[in-house]
């Protein structure tokens, strides 16, 4: 069997990646050239050869990319709002302080994942994190926290990207909502060593001496931006689909309600250039993942699926969302549930992971992931089989 070029040449690059933790974006952008070098220069995009097949590629892309640049830079600036408002400042005292308030916080995170973007939930979960663990956050407990925020967003249509696709696509909310069985073992397996791990890294400390004053417009500055955000994905899937594939509405939807709060209490800017990199890094593996020769999966059964979730864990997921979509009949629950949470295995296998790394990035290292969040896959693989085991395989067309 012969691999692709495009496959070697995006391996080598996500190996760069794993190993230059510094130069993530130079790695990534060098790999997306070398991938577009070789299809320019000898294959086709879709049967169609040189810049005018690059071209029709991008159309069909582009309201993906743009809603993960507004989602992940809006999302920088919502984070910093909510900082700000000295609202994370009041929890420790409001935490459990012992490693049951860590298993409390990543509860919140997968709440809020269920109606927000898991972007969203995964900062506001880092920067409550950072408050009330002075700062000495565990590299296990921030793969935590990205993988309760996926976890959270794998039963709900408006939790996740993909989850967002199915809807798009035909998918009923009922058929993916069963992903919360597995979701919640999943939260019970890594949730507790994790929060074990931080709390022997940097307990939670009660400060009920401190006088903090939160700042509340701010809070509901954050709470505006949340809510136009998640009215406009849940309006535009579901009264005009058509058009949420040809234009970024959630990306946009976040920045418009930025501007509009703005006379209130102005964004902090100045996080923007910092997370300006790592979402570039993201677009530039979102879009080598794009342009592999994946035209179709094995046949869909449960250990397919099963395949598909570590597979995203280094794979983009929208692409194989997509396949999956096209080939059909899957479980969509059990797919949603893979796809969704199987990224959070490695940092950069989610864009809650790399948004997560931008804010802490001592986390962006391979190896540190998986040895510190070694919870995270085997959550995965429980969750998976505790779906299985109680609701069985049920594929859907």
């Amino acid at each position: 069997m012969i691999i692709p070029v495009e496959f070697v040449l995006f391996g080598v690059t996500l190996v760069g990646v794993a190993l230059s933790h510094d130069r993530t974006l130079e790695v990534a952008a060098t790999g997306l050239a070398a991938i577009l070098c070789w299809k320019l220069g000898v294959l086709d995009f879709d049967g169609v050869r040189g810049l005018a097949g690059l071209a029709q590629h991008f159309r069909g892309e582009w309201v993906v990319l743009a809603n993960l640049f507004g989602l992940l830079m809006g999302f920088a600036l919502l984070s910093r709002h909510f900082e700000a408002s000295r609202v994370p400042d009041l929890l420790p005292n409001l935490l459990l302080d012992d490693w049951r308030g860590g298993l409390v916080l990543l509860l919140l995170v997968f709440v809020l994942s269920a109606f927000l973007d898991n972007i969203a939930a995964a900062l506001i979960g880092g920067t409550v994190a950072s408050h009330v663990y002075r700062h000495k956050v565990h590299i296990g407990f921030l793969a935590a926290i990205v993988a309760a925020a996926n976890a959270g967003g794998a039963g709900s249509v408006v939790g996740d990207t993909t989850t967002t696709m199915m809807w798009i696509d035909g998918v009923a909310p009922r058929e993916v909502v069963h992903a919360y069985v597995a979701s919640v073992a999943a939260l019970l397996v890594f949730g507790i060593p994790a929060s074990m791990q931080q709390q022997r890294y940097s307990p939670i400390v009660k400060r009920a001496d401190l006088r903090i004053h939160a700042d509340w417009v701010r809070v509901a500055v954050v709470g505006f931006i949340l809510a136009v955000a998640v009215t406009c994905n849940v309006v535009v899937n579901v009264e005009f689909p058509e058009l949420a594939s040809h234009f970024p509405f959630i990306g946009v939807s976040v920045w418009v309600a930025l501007l509009i709060a703005a006379p209130l209490r102005a964004p902090d800017w100045t996080v923007l250039p910092g997370m300006l990199r790592g979402t570039l890094f993201l677009l530039c593996l979102v879009f080598s993942a794009s342009l592999m020769p994946v035209e179709k999966l094995p046949a869909a059964s449960w250990p397919t699926t099963l395949g598909l979730g570590f597979i995203s864990a280094v794979f983009d997921n929208i692409p194989l969302t997509k396949l999956a979509l096209e080939q059909r009949g899957y479980d969509w629950g059990v797919l949603a549930y893979a796809v969704g949470f199987g990224g959070s295995m490695v940092w950069f296998g989610s864009s809650a992971g790399v948004a997560i790394t931008i804010v802490f990035p001592q986390a962006r290292s391979v190896g540190l992931w998986l040895r510190s969040g070694w919870h995270i896959a085997l959550g995965y693989v429980v969750g998976f089989a505790v779906l299985l085991l109680t609701l069985g395989w049920r594929p859907h067309p």
